[in-house]
């Protein structure tokens, strides 16, 4: 979003040994699921409405050829709670949703299949507010608001804030200038080696930024032909999609799929710093982030510094200036530090602390404003 989080639950092993849709809403207190099915246009989408406690539930539609439903709906749970904290541990007055669409978004996307997505958007009268995620982009926001209003991430040309992947990277740039700042004092990164997988929006938009500041970046990519333009483009060094984990480097950048952070990379994993924009990139919070916090490696969590996207989509709607919205992105730094410095504290893995963080928030706004 706007683009793959314990304090006291771990989603990722609890939704899987779940058997029904209420039992996996449990988990973490989601407050809507919505199933959308139109057999004229072949939707078939989930809407997953997490909290809406700070405000509208806001989050990305993600295109994607799930294997199954069950896959879809544990993907479409992770990614809405991760929105809600992503929202309040940035200080947004929104709630956290998301949406995907089943299906290959390089062959079954059509102009009526979103539209169709829209009315049932529209159906939820302000509930939920979607952007672009895996699989969509801003063209696809323009047909989703020919039926409704309740979408952002739409181009500039009619009046909106246009791709967000350039303000997802730059939060993600600051993110790790933060992680650099508390590890080493400062956060210079001319001379650091980083590993950056996936080149899409968000990452070539890294890859540039990494290599303006004269850091070493070597990248990885199941699309080969993306990858010899970004590294030709950049003078990145290109490396097979397999081997990244092998790399002997600073930080390692995850912006692609999630659950990369796992038991097996976990143990070649030879970086000290790990920063990116993918979404849930822990396979497991709780066991994984003990891990990481056993083997000194310092992790940011991915809600946290992915921010960006989403504070652009806020930006949006709030009517802000680009030069708020960069100003609100720069925030990454410190949100960061705040985590690390929590985490540091009470030796605590760095996702626990992030949680905490934002799970306080809520709970204070609670107390002032009944649900949106």
């Amino acid at each position: 979003m706007c683009h793959q989080p314990t304090a006291s639950k771990n989603m990722s092993s609890q939704t899987t040994n779940a058997t029904s849709v209420f039992s996996q809403l449990n988990v973490f207190g989601h407050k809507k699921v919505v199933y959308c099915n139109d057999e004229a246009t072949g939707l078939k989408a989930i809407i997953a409405i997490h909290d809406t406690t700070l405000g509208p539930a806001l989050g990305g539609t993600r295109m994607w050829p799930y294997k199954t439903e069950q896959d879809a709906l544990k993907d479409v749970l992770r990614l809405s709670r991760s929105m809600t904290y992503k929202a309040a541990i940035t200080g947004l007055n929104l709630g956290g949703g998301s949406a995907v669409i089943i299906g290959d978004s390089r062959r079954d996307k059509t102009e009526a299949l979103l539209r169709m997505y829209g009315k049932f958007i529209k159906n939820l009268n302000g509930e939920f507010i979607t952007a672009e995620d895996l699989g969509t982009n801003t063209r696809d926001m323009e047909y989703i608001r020919m039926e409704t209003q309740h979408v952002t991430g739409i181009p500039e040309s009619i009046g909106g804030s246009g791709d967000p992947t350039p303000v997802a990277a730059r939060g993600v740039y600051m993110g790790i200038k933060g992680c650099l700042k508390e590890l080493y004092g400062n956060d210079n990164l001319a001379g650091k080696s980083v590993a950056v997988q996936g080149t899409g929006h968000v990452g070539e938009n890294l890859v540039k930024l990494l290599r303006d500041e004269n850091a070493k970046v070597y990248i990885s990519d199941i699309d080969e032909e993306r990858l010899g333009r970004v590294a030709k483009k950049y003078g990145a060094q290109a490396v097979a999609h397999n081997s990244i984990f092998d790399l002997d480097v600073d930080i390692y950048a995850p912006c692609a799929l999630g659950a990369t952070i796992n038991t097996e990379t976990i143990s070649k994993l030879k970086c000290s710093i790990i920063a990116g924009s993918a979404n849930n990139q822990l396979e497991d919070e709780q066991i994984h982030g003990s891990l990481l916090l056993e083997k000194g490696i310092l992790y940011a969590p991915d809600y946290v510094i992915s921010a960006g996207g989403l504070i652009n989509c806020y930006s949006e709607i709030a009517g802000f200036s680009k030069k708020r919205t960069m100003h609100l992105t720069e925030n990454i730094y410190d949100a960061i530090r705040n985590v690390l410095k929590l985490s540091k504290a009470e030796n605590i893995s760095t996702i626990e602390a992030a949680n905490k963080i934002a799970e306080k928030r809520i709970a204070d706004i609670k107390k002032i404003k009944t649900s949106y």
